[in-house]
Formats: C-alpha cells, structure tokens, sequence
C-alpha cells in the first residue's frame, strides 16, 4: 500500500466517526492527524494542546500557530505531572505516568464536548524506537492511533505533510522538557524552568536540533552534528555560557557528539568547551 493509499485509509477511517479530538502538541505526527482529522470531520475535529510545566512556551505558541494554520479548532488544557509523585521520582517509566496524565486530561475535554474518540499522533516506527513506556498508556486507555493502525512510517508522515503543505513537515522532534533529565534524578520545577530557559537560547540562535541536558546542575548541551561548527563560533559560546549560569546551571559543557536520542545517561565523555575556554574566577 502506497503513502496515498495508507492516507485514504486513515480518513475514511477518521470520517466514520462522531468526531475526534486529537491529543495535539504541534509536532509533524499530532499536525498530520489533526490535519487529516479536520479534512474527514470539519468542525467535528478538535485539536487539543496540554499545558503543564514540561511544555515549552514557545512549543505551546506553535501549537496554537500550527492548529490555526490547519483550520482546526484548537483548545487547551491544563494540568501538571508535579502534582504526581511517580512522576516527579522519574524512574523509567516516567513516559507511562506522564501520559497516562496527559490523555486522562484529553478524554476529560473530549467528554465535556461530546466527542467519544481520542486520536494520537503515535506512528508505525515508534514502537519499534527502544523503550516507549508511553505506548503502554495509548493501548491502556484505548487511544485511536490513525498513523499507527495504517502502517504510516515516520518518513510517510513527513511525506502527508507537504500533502497538506504543513510547515512542520521538517520540523526536529521535540520531547518534553522532562526528557532532559537523567533517569533517577527528580524532575523539579527549578529543574524544568532552567532547561527551558537554556534551550530559549539555542533557539533564538536558530539551532534546529538541540537538548540542553540537566546533570543536577551541569547543563550538556546537544546540537545536530551538522551544527557542530555553529556551536563552536566564539560569539555563542560567550552567550551560551553567561546564559545558562544566569539561568542557574553551575557549569556548561558542550558534547561533541551531537545530538542523539534519550541520552540522558552518557558516559563521562561530555567536554567542556566552555568552561574550559571561558574559565570563572570561581
């Protein structure tokens, strides 16, 4: 079956029912299936963003950008995984709680509004991706997953993307902020807010790819490897360094290596361009 067919598949499927809210965070996955949510049910399709202290704001902005840019009706609610003690101790199934948390808030709203489905953005390369306890929670509370149930790979969703002529049909995936600390170490709100503070950085420098990870204190920033160079230019590494200190890290190291998925636990081969460069009277 062919991308155009898996898409034809995935809106007939949509178009049988009711309505739908789609559990949305303005990432290329939720986008395609709250575009081809809002194309099989018109009003009857809602997009619907959780705010918590692991959203970003600027990712919260998009999702309200991307949600209008669809033409889909978008709402928000609001919640936070600190409130959840399994969450805040951050084992390895700290994905599980989140998400069991986040979809509980989806079907709250989707019953308020008289919608019986809940659809996500999960597709059929994710769960093949290592440890995904968040999967668990999208079969346990019986999420519709159109991309999933079709066979629509990751490379196909960017493909209906440009069908839809999404902007974030390249857009770099973009887990919550939780993801930047290491498993075992307390997700804190001081913790969150100084990462989002530091990945504001790396933004405003138009990075595409990039964590700033939280080691209790030491900030290890990753870029895409193709952005190596760019991370290197004396001017940001003067910025990086005064803002991340300012933002209430004690050190900031960038890793060589590049990005990479979950590396929240690396070896101790991080190296601390900055610090070493930029010495403190500290």
């Amino acid at each position: 079956m062919d991308v155009a067919d898996k898409l034809a598949a995935a809106r007939d499927a949509l178009a049988e029912r009711d309505g739908a809210l789609v559990a949305f965070s303005g990432g290329v996955d939720s986008s395609v299936v709250a575009a081809i949510a809002h194309d099989a049910l018109g009003d009857r399709a809602v997009a619907c963003t959780a705010k918590s202290e692991t959203l970003p704001a600027e990712e919260l902005d998009e999702a309200r950008r991307v949600a209008a840019e669809i033409g889909i009706r978008h709402e928000v609610v609001e919640f936070s995984e600190l409130d959840n003690p399994d969450f805040v101790a951050n084992d390895g199934e700290r994905c599980y709680h989140c998400r069991t948390m986040r979809l509980g808030e989806m079907f709250d709203r989707a019953r308020e509004l008289g919608i019986g489905t809940v659809c996500d953005g999960t597709n059929a390369s994710d769960p093949g991706e290592g440890h995904r306890p968040g999967l668990r929670a999208v079969e346990e509370l019986e999420v519709f997953s159109p991309l999933l149930a079709h066979d629509v790979e990751k490379s196909e969703v960017r493909e209906i993307a440009e069908r839809y002529g999404l902007s974030v049909a390249d857009k770099p995936s973009m887990a919550c902020l939780s993801s930047r600390i290491p498993t075992g170490v307390e997700v804190t709100e001081e913790r969150l807010s100084r990462v989002e503070r530091g990945e504001r950085l790396l933004r405003a420098w138009g990075f595409r790819q990039f964590r700033v990870r939280d080691h209790d204190g030491l900030a290890r920033i990753e870029v895409g490897r193709d952005e190596l160079e760019k991370a290197l230019d004396a001017d940001f590494v003067r910025a990086a360094r005064a803002h991340l200190r300012e933002a209430g890290f004690d050190h900031v190291t960038l890793d060589l290596d590049g990005y990479e998925t979950g590396s929240v636990s690396p070896a101790n081969d991080a190296v601390s361009i900055f610090d070493a460069e930029y010495p403190t009277s500290d």
